[in-house]
């Protein structure tokens, strides 16, 4: 059994409403970046092809901030039981705002590649430091609802971005200033709820990556979906193109695949608080599974943008249920270890995901991004499927 040490600062965090304004102060912390974040990545590979970078070299620019990830990640536990949730978030915020005002200012393009990682680290703490704060605070039986309230909050920030920069523009120097007005803004509900936040006081006992091996349902959750979602969003439009849809329709299944995310995160946490969570992600991992094939069978239309609602919102919910089977099996210093093995596994998938995807779509055209989908979400599956056989008292 590993030693850990957990303590809430306040008796004011035991009540309900003391853990509810808790879960909502880091939720809405976390969305409020995720908006400015969905605004800063459009806005970034504007301002680059505005000063002729090719997109390759765009694209390694970006991929910049998922190395980081991965790198940064393991740091988070140390850090966060040195400097505090509180500390560790407002410095965070502080360090992806000044980047992205940065941005603007380096006029040499070999400057975005340190700036960029540093972004990416920054908004990496805040991601691994909201969740386990969330998932520190959540109470066991509603912990799916709790998860499925902050994905959904999320989407809704991740979507608000683009819109705010098609009203606003990509040029001079306005976009920039408020996307960081917005990553600072979200630094408020971390100060109002400060005497609120989970306490860590001491170390796991497991690295980062021995999460992988002890809790694989949950950690391999992240990868796949981080892998499948970020090539989803490069090449679904693609897949539509190549199927025959006009230039409209094929955006339109990114859109959809967007809302099926917003429309299934509550009822499949909901699902998750009463039920095993570990069958909740086989099904959702089979789901995938058949939902992929199923876009070589259905013709294109109004069926295969009903088909990606379902399939979309289906998949997305292996990272709220992956975050929620986490919280219901680690505390602590445990939980917080866990929970950066889960943001690392998935900046893996992030980072993999497109260039595996996109060789697959030219090897087999359009067929390999649907295929190779179907085979990573069949092979998660089988794994938690192998899990529920073998251990089926564990994760």
């Amino acid at each position: 059994m590993s030693f850990f040490s957990f303590a809430f600062p306040s008796s004011t965090l035991e009540t309900d409403s003391g853990r509810t304004l808790s879960i909502a102060a880091a939720i809405a912390a976390v969305a409020v970046v995720g908006f400015g974040l969905s605004l800063s990545i459009p806005l970034l590979t504007f301002e680059l092809e505005r000063r002729g970078i090719s997109s390759t070299w765009i694209g390694i620019n970006t991929a910049t901030a998922g190395i980081a990830n991965i790198l940064v990640a393991p740091m988070v536990p140390r850090l966060l039981r040195q400097l505090g949730v509180v500390t560790l978030l407002l410095a965070a915020g502080v360090v992806g705002a000044a980047s992205l005002l940065a941005f603007k200012l380096a006029d040499p393009f070999w400057l975005w590649f340190p700036l960029r990682f540093l972004a990416g680290g920054a908004l990496c703490v805040v991601f691994v430091v909201s969740e386990f704060w969330i998932n520190a605070v959540a109470p066991e039986r509603r912990r799916g609802l709790v998860m499925g309230i902050y994905a959904t909050t999320l989407a809704f920030g991740f979507a608000g971005g683009p819109g705010l920069l098609a009203l606003i523009g990509t040029t001079g120097w306005l976009p920039f200033l408020l996307g960081a007005g917005i990553i600072l803004l979200a630094l408020l509900p971390v100060v109002a709820a400060a005497r609120l936040v989970p306490v860590l006081e001491a170390t796991s006992e497991h690295g980062i990556g021995r999460f992988v091996l002890i809790a694989p349902t949950a950690t391999l959750a992240a990868l796949v979906f981080g892998a499948v979602e970020t090539g989803s969003m490069s090449f679904l439009p693609l897949l539509g193109l190549r199927l025959g849809m006009d230039e409209t329709m094929a955006a339109l299944l990114l859109s959809t695949a967007m809302l099926g995310n917003v429309a299934f995160q509550i009822p499949l946490g909901l699902l998750s608080d009463r039920t095993d969570r570990r069958l909740v992600l086989a099904g959702c991992g089979a789901v995938g599974t058949l939902g992929a094939l199923a876009m070589m069978a259905v013709p294109p239309g109004p069926a295969f943008l009903a088909l990606v609602f379902v399939w979309g919102g289906i998949v997305a919910a292996l990272y709220t249920v992956g975050l929620a089977h986490l919280g219901s099996r680690y505390r602590g210093a445990d939980l917080a270890a866990a929970n950066a093995a889960f943001i690392m596994l998935y900046s893996v998938g992030f980072t993999l995901g497109p260039p595996g995807l996109g060789a697959a779509m030219d090897t087999w055209n359009p067929w390999g991004f649907p295929v190779t989908v179907a085979v990573c979400l069949g092979l998660y599956t089988a794994v938690v499927a192998g899990r529920l056989l073998l251990r089926p008292e564990r994760a």
